[in-house]
């Protein structure tokens, strides 16, 4: 057990108190949309079957042909077409990436068009877009960032706070005092499934700060000048084909992926232009077996091959966390995703329902704190790098910090 500054923890309950007050609402929306998003799958795999699932039947056409017909009913030309690994699956045309992705699903036996399939149409979209914007846009974007990075300090501060005592001991951890009445009951709650949530909680943050504008761009920014993102020819940006004679057919680049036996989800990537290259890949959660081909699309010569091992260190985290986030690592995942969401929804409502028990009328019961403690250079420190690491919290620090300043030196001495 750790020796606390009672002061120093007193001033940590208050901004953890007023970040938590300020911050209710919004968690209780990220948790509640966050758990229902983990549903997506099985929301609209049911909706879905009819345009992907189709029966298998006698003399499809080629992928050569499928690839026009879908270029002739595409608003913008397919860019991927994801191997069917299954004769009663679909072929998927994709065009366009993230919410401005769609998809154009062709029957080979009939050579029709099954449907098609856009993220934007989903509801779960609109969820999405609710759980990381609020409905709000860029504007929104920001709002949900601030309380994210929020959060972290109000993690930090509650592990402080919350931390035993000598007398507590290690009990201290585990004790939910049930008799005491509801006010000790809830806050009991928010502090003991609010410190076993804590680690896992910061994880997931970590893994939704990537999505954010301003976290997210200097991210971004760190990974170019460090060169640990993608390689540069990840996506074949700058490389090109010599035309020649005759493109290569679609089809054998099917042969040709379906001889590389890769793990997962293989597409292949259709050329842009005359110039364009052909390229293929697989998708995996078993980050290690990621590999990417790009080939001449006249010569079929391999132009460049890359693996797991040229993606720098920065983007590797980032894609982990960003999947482990999503609860995409295996049904252990999901449920843990499930249940973080779960257990940071009873934590808000456990801290508000005790507050709102401790509460008097015409108060709000903000924690006191002696007016002559000043923070020490380690809290100051600490906070100047939060507030690099997360510049929305700096700039809404400094302006708490203002606001602060102006309201002391108003008080009457």
């Amino acid at each position: 057990m750790i020796k606390k500054n009672n002061t120093l923890n007193q001033w940590l309950w208050k901004w953890h108190f007023i970040a938590g007050l300020v911050s209710l609402p919004f968690v209780i929306v990220l948790a509640i949309t966050g758990g229902i998003y983990l549903f997506k799958d099985n929301y609209e795999g049911p909706q879905q079957e009819a345009i992907k699932v189709i029966k298998a039947e006698a003399n499809p056409i080629s992928f050569q042909q499928q690839w026009e017909l879908a270029k002739s009913v595409a608003k913008k030309q397919p860019n991927i077409m994801v191997i069917p690994s299954k004769y009663t699956q679909a072929t998927e045309f994709v065009s366009g990436r993230f919410s401005h992705k769609n998809s154009i699903y062709i029957n080979p036996y009939t050579a029709k068009v099954t449907g098609k399939i856009s993220p934007k149409d989903s509801k779960m979209h609109t969820v999405r877009k609710l759980h990381g914007e609020l409905l709000l846009g860029k504007f929104g974007t920001k709002i949900i960032e601030l309380i994210a990075s929020w959060m972290v300090v109000l993690i930090i501060t509650g592990i402080y706070v919350f931390w035993p005592n000598k007398k507590q001991g290690v009990k201290g951890f585990f004790t939910v005092r049930l008799k005491q009445g509801k006010r000790i009951l809830f806050r009991d709650l928010h502090t003991v499934l609010g410190f076993w949530v804590s680690l896992l909680l910061l994880l997931t943050l970590a893994g939704g700060f990537p999505w954010t504008d301003v976290f997210g761009d200097n991210f971004k920014w760190v990974q170019k000048v460090t060169n640990t993102g993608y390689p540069k020819t990840w996506d074949a940006r700058g490389l090109q084909s010599k035309v020649s004679g005759e493109a290569i057919t679609l089809d054998n680049m099917v042969i040709l992926a379906k001889s590389m036996e890769l793990e997962g989800e293989v597409s292949i990537g259709l050329p842009k232009n005359e110039n364009g290259v052909y390229s293929i890949f697989n998708t995996t959660l078993n980050f290690g077996k990621q590999k990417r081909f790009h080939f001449d699309q006249y010569s079929g010569e391999q132009l460049i091959e890359h693996d797991w091992g040229d993606v720098g260190v920065l983007m590797r985290g980032r894609l982990w966390l960003m999947a482990f986030h999503q609860g995409q690592f295996g049904q252990w995942n999901w449920i843990l995703m499930l249940g973080i969401a779960i257990m940071l929804l009873g934590v808000s409502l456990a801290g508000l329902l005790s507050y709102l028990k401790r509460k008097q009328k015409g108060h709000w019961g903000t924690p006191k704190v002696p007016a002559k403690f000043k923070a020490g250079y380690g809290i100051v420190i600490c906070i100047v790098i939060l507030g690099i690491v997360f510049p929305l919290f700096g700039i809404s620090s400094l302006l708490v910090a203002i606001i602060e300043f102006i309201r002391t030196k108003k008080k009457p001495v």
